[in-house]
C-alpha cells in the first residue's frame, strides 16, 4: 500500500495523485484483533447473512423477478463507498450495507457507479436504490422517500498546521472545495453569497464531480479548504501521512438515509424492516466498527423521519 494521500478512485485522478485504502470515522478508527489500527480495503465478511423470509416476503415482485437489487453509488466517497485497489471492485460500510440488505431478501445487490448529483433524479428508474452516504434534507425528501441508517456531521479540513490561517467562521476571501450535490457545497455557497452582499471578499466555491478531487485540492493547494461529511473528512486526514487536519470540531450532526422512489411504500417498508434487522441482529454494527465509523450509528431505521438531526 502507498503511504501518502490514498484516495478512493484512484482511475478517476491522474497517476500523479495518490491511491485509496480505507477507512476512518470522526473519532473512530479500525483496528485488528490486538487493537492496532489498519487500512481496510476489504468488506466485511456478509457470509453470515441469510435469507430473511419475513424481510424477502417483502421485497416488491420485479426486483424480485429480475433478481437483483440495482443500488446507485457515487464511488469516490471512502470509507462509505469507493474502490478497492484494483480500481474495479466497491467497497466500504455502504456497500457492506446494501449487500447485506440484497441477502436478506435473496438476491444480488448490483452496485451501480454515479455521480453524487444524479442518483436521487435516477432512484426509480435507474436504480431500485441510492445508498451513498446522502444526508437527509426536507428538499430532498420532496424528490424521495428515505430510510435512515445513518448520522454523521460536517468537518473542515486543511492543510496540517493550517498554513493559510482558515477560520470557519470568517469563509471570505477563502477557496473552499466540495463535492457537488452535497450538502456542504450548498452551505459554501451560501457563504459565498453572503460575503458577497456584505462587500467583503468573494468566497470561490470548488465544486468537483469526486470527493477525492476536493480532497487532492487542499493538498496540492488548489483549495485553502475542503468541506465534507465528517466520516469522509477523518478518512481523509488519516490517510495523507500529516498533510491534513481538521479544522475546529464536527459540525451539525445530520441522518443519512436510504433513497426511494417517492411514494414506493412498498419499497419503504422493505428498505425499512430489512435494515432494522441488520440494526437488530447486530450485523449492521459489525459492518460499522469493521469500517471504523460506529459512531454514527443508529438503532432504528426510520422511513422519512421528522427529526433530521
Amino acid at each position: 500500500m502507498f503511504k501518502n494521500l490514498k484516495t478512493a478512485a484512484a482511475l478517476a485522478l491522474s497517476a500523479a495523485m495518490l491511491f485509496a485504502t480505507a477507512a476512518c470515522g470522526t473519532t473512530d478508527t479500525a483496528t485488528d484483533a490486538d487493537g492496532n489500527a489498519t487500512n481496510t480495503t476489504e468488506g466485511y465478511d456478509l457470509s453470515g447473512v441469510k435469507t430473511n423470509d419475513d424481510v424477502a416476503a417483502l421485497l416488491p415482485s420485479a426486483v424480485k423477478s429480475a433478481g437483483k437489487l440495482t443500488v446507485g453509488m457515487e464511488l469516490s466517497y471512502a470509507p462509505a463507498e469507493f474502490l478497492a485497489e484494483d480500481g474495479k471492485t466497491p467497497v466500504g460500510y455502504d456497500v457492506d450495507i446494501a449487500t447485506a440488505i440484497g441477502k436478506l431478501a435473496g438476491v444480488k445487490t448490483d452496485i451501480v457507479s454515479s455521480t453524487f448529483d444524479s442518483i436521487v433524479p435516477s432512484v426509480g428508474s435507474k436504480y431500485d436504490l441510492g445508498i451513498t452516504a446522502m444526508t437527509i434534507t426536507t428538499e430532498r425528501l420532496e424528490a424521495v422517500d428515505f430510510v435512515s441508517y445513518y448520522r454523521a456531521g460536517s468537518s473542515w479540513v486543511v492543510k496540517k498546521g493550517n498554513p493559510n490561517k482558515v477560520d470557519s467562521a470568517q469563509l471570505c476571501g477563502l477557496k473552499i472545495a466540495v463535492q457537488t450535490g452535497t450538502v456542504q457545497e450548498e452551505e459554501a455557497n451560501k457563504a459565498a453569497e453572503q460575503c458577497k452582499a456584505d462587500g467583503k471578499d468573494a468566497v470561490e466555491v470548488l465544486s468537483t464531480k469526486l470527493q477525492t478531487d476536493a480532497a487532492t485540492s487542499v493538498v496540492t493547494g488548489k483549495a485553502d479548504v475542503f468541506y465534507a461529511d465528517s466520516p469522509v473528512g477523518g478518512y481523509a486526514i488519516s490517510q495523507t501521512g500529516g498533510e491534513l487536519e481538521m479544522l475546529g470540531e464536527v459540525e451539525g450532526t445530520a441522518k443519512q438515509g436510504v433513497a426511494i422512489k417517492k411514494g414506493d411504500e412498498e419499497m419503504d417498508k422493505f428498505v425499512q424492516a430489512a435494515m432494522q434487522q441488520l440494526m437488530d441482529d447486530g450485523t449492521y454494527g459489525k459492518i460499522l466498527k469493521h469500517w471504523g465509523v460506529e459512531s454514527g450509528a443508529l438503532d432504528k431505521a426510520e422511513i422519512n423521519p421528522t427529526d433530521l438531526a
